[in-house]
């Protein structure tokens, strides 16, 4: 169990920062209150020994702000829930599940096999032998889709870096003002590519690469590196803050690249 599920108080302090850091600096307590199911004097309490404790501070009566060690707080707690998270999905409820992949060689119903996880795809087979395992409900041929229940032992998934790649905007010669021949060099070694921006897009297809995803970019690279796929996300100036806020929220590893030429 991790540590901030046993303490009432920490889960409350974590719910009041991601509070105040949503809505700083006017933080309205009795707001804060409705929302997370206290009382605004339990509210106030709060706030007063997070500001003790050095997690956020106040610049005027009700002018909060979280500090970088706040903040520090909520990502390393908000990466070990999503971690307990992912321990729950896979190792507890994969037991009463059917989990579907594909098949690496023809099977029989009741054949016991092998799970793992390639380019973000689950296959299975009854001679690649690892920890994960389960039971078919059908009999299927290469490459058909398996329902596999009976699932017992973890699935080997290591999460995949990004590597992010600034663009610049068309004020600034768009595509026309982008490094090329290193933008192909990185999208050669990526699995998934995602591009945010026409500019992007357009330097891409310079390349002769065309993106795996426009819309929805963002969540999709993250969803693609918990899936262990190498990705990489092009995209323009304006995005690039929000895209590092996500990822490092995430706690997830990123490589960030400015393509402008000059």
């Amino acid at each position: 169990m991790i540590e901030i599920l046993q303490s009432k108080s920490d889960i409350t302090k974590f719910q009041i920062l991601i509070e105040v850091a949503a809505h700083q600096p006017n933080v309205r307590q009795k707001e804060i209150a409705e929302k997370i199911g206290v009382t605004p004097q339990a509210v106030s309490e709060y706030i007063k020994d997070l500001t003790a404790e050095g997690y956020i501070y106040s610049d005027g009566r009700v002018r909060y702000r979280i500090t970088k060690k706040g903040v520090e707080w909520v990502l390393e707690n908000a990466s070990d829930m999503k971690k307990y998270a992912n321990f729950v999905m896979s190792d507890i409820i994969s037991h009463v599940s059917t989990w579907t992949a594909i098949a690496d060689e023809k099977l029989e119903k009741g054949d016991e096999v092998f799970l793992h996880m390639r380019k973000g795809l689950l296959y299975v087979s009854k001679t690649d032998e690892v920890e994960a395992r389960g039971i078919t409900i059908s009999a299927v041929d290469k490459g058909e889709d398996v329902g596999v229940t009976n699932l017992t032992g973890m699935i080997d998934l290591k999460i995949s870096a990004i590597t992010v790649c600034k663009i610049p905007r068309s004020e600034r010669n768009g595509s026309r003002n982008v490094d090329l021949k290193r933008l192909k060099t990185l999208t050669e070694s990526k699995d998934y590519i995602g591009a945010i921006g026409v500019e992007s897009l357009i330097s891409l297809r310079k390349i002769g690469v065309e993106p795996d995803v426009r819309f929805g970019a963002k969540e999709s690279i993250v969803e693609a590196a918990y899936h262990g796929v190498s990705s990489i996300i092009v995209a323009i100036d304006e995005e690039i803050p929000p895209i590092m806020s996500r990822l490092e929220m995430e706690n997830l590893e990123y490589e960030l690249v400015d393509l402008s030429l000059h």
